[in-house]
């Protein structure tokens, strides 16, 4: 009974796993500020040197950017997983809002338990360090990992990867394995596990509508002059029908319905849209209509109007028509939408409405393919089976609402399935002031992947 020693070592353990976390936690991993270069760096470092501690190859990769992370283990039998996370953490603006400074954890009580607070506990350091920690209960316990397992730490997640795709591409043969795992997600419910598998792509859209050559006094030429901020909002306001549907032509293409068994595991979740919503001051669901909303969060394409500005906007009045106005769009994507149709009816849209006095700039948009996992392959089962057994309830395949890119990329470049597994709560606060990881979740977490490692094995 190899699992449970390991899963009492784990229990037995928790404390000095915590202080090894609160190391990486100090480390000022800001990806996004140039100045915190030698910080990333460090946190590299940290993270070979902690797994070469417990048996592993592990090594710092440069990259045009920050490093990457690479680690094998020493065992070759057995299903070979490749755990994906990564180092780097957001800036901690507005300072002035933490109850403590954000790179110095601690542990807190709170109505729901004991917490980790600090920058990066539960995005990400907190979440990759419960399978560095699985790994070392294997170790320390059995002298080997269950399975054959490589670790590929990024250090650019959080600043749009430039490096990822070009490292990817260079180190396929690497970075092959039979599965990923990917711990960068949440549960569902504090007590329900879950594997997301299914991810929304993304098109972005920044455009301006061009009018007259110069600001106009709407006394001398409002009437006769082309207002851009009318042009705009009209073609952005059409963009939904009275039902909530998108009216793109050709938007809903590669969207299809929920899978019987998933759209079953859903409703038996105990999720109340009605309080999600109310939880943010609001009554009542506004995207298409006839839809739950987790199906619009998780498996539904959305349009929305991100950022919109013109004219003056300062404080006092001025009766100006704008020469110009301008926009920031976004539509989240499911199933097999196409990014480069979505872009290419929604500029076709906005030509559609210009009158001949005005004209459009687009600015650089881009565009991601949603992902979906291939839930057939028998490593999915396996692992949800293994979490059921750690927590309160079944565990359950989800969506996601947002976009995590390495999945993709490990299909195309790879051609390898991920896991997205991880143990964030919906009040984790990540990216804002007071982020916290519930030790619960750390502990679970780490008994967690010890299962789900001799699970796949």
């Amino acid at each position: 009974m190899s699992l449970e020693k390991v899963l009492a070592h784990i229990d037995a353990d928790q404390n000095a796993a915590i202080e090894r976390l609160k190391d990486l936690l100090r480390i000022e991993s800001i990806s996004t500020d140039p100045a915190y270069a030698q910080e990333c760096d460090k946190a590299a470092d940290w993270l070979v040197e902690d797994l070469k501690s417990i048996g592993f190859d592990a090594s710092k990769r440069p990259t045009t950017g920050h490093p990457m992370v690479m680690a094998h283990g020493a065992q070759e039998n057995g299903t070979h997983v490749l755990f994906y996370g990564h180092y780097d953490v957001q800036p901690v603006d507005p300072l002035e809002l933490w109850d403590n400074p954000p790179f110095d954890p601690q542990v807190e009580d709170t109505p729901n338990g004991k917490v980790l607070r600090g920058r990066g506990t539960s995005d990400d350091k907190g979440q990759l360090m419960t399978f560095v920690e699985a790994c070392r209960a294997w170790k320390t316990v059995t002298g080997e990992l269950p399975t054959k397992v490589s670790i590929f730490f990024e250090g650019e997640e959080e600043s749009s990867s430039p490096s990822l795709i070009p490292y990817m591409n260079a180190n396929k043969d690497e970075l092959r394995a039979d599965i990923a795992l990917i711990c960068d997600t949440g549960m569902v419910e504090r007590n329900t596990p879950s594997i997301v598998t299914m991810l929304r792509g993304m098109v972005k859209e920044e455009l301006t509508i061009i009018g007259p050559n110069k600001d106009l006094h709407s006394g001398m030429y409002g009437g006769p002059s082309i207002n851009p901020i009318r042009v705009l909002t009209k073609a952005l306001g059409d963009l939904h029908d009275d039902t909530g549907h998108v009216t793109l032509e050709g938007f809903y293409d590669g969207v299809d319905e929920l899978p019987e068994n998933i759209a079953t595991q859903w409703k038996n979740l105990d999720f109340d849209g009605a309080k999600f919503l109310s939880e943010v001051g609001l009554s009542k669901p506004a995207g298409e209509e006839g839809r739950s909303v987790l199906e619009m969060i998780w498996s539904r394409p959305t349009a929305e109007v991100n950022g919109i500005w013109g004219g003056y906007t300062g404080e006092g009045f001025k009766t100006v028509l704008p020469s110009e106005a301008h926009a920031k769009v976004s539509f989240r994507l499911v199933g097999q939408q196409d990014p480069d149709k979505i872009q290419a009816a929604f500029r076709a849209h906005v030509k559609s409405y210009l009158p001949e006095d005005c004209s459009v700039n687009f600015h650089d948009g881009s565009g991601d393919n949603a992902s979906n996992m291939a839930i057939d392959h028998p490593a999915f089962e396996t692992a949800r089976y293994a979490l059921s057994d750690e927590w309160a309830n079944e565990g359950v395949f989800v969506g996601c609402g947002g976009s995590i890119p390495i999945a993709g990329h490990f299909q195309d470049i790879i051609g390898i399935e991920s896991l997205l597994i991880g143990f964030g709560q919906d009040d984790d606060s990540i990216h804002s002031p007071n982020e916290k990881y519930d030790i619960r979740s750390f502990h679970k977490g780490v008994r967690s992947w010890a299962r789900i490692l001799a699970a796949l094995a």
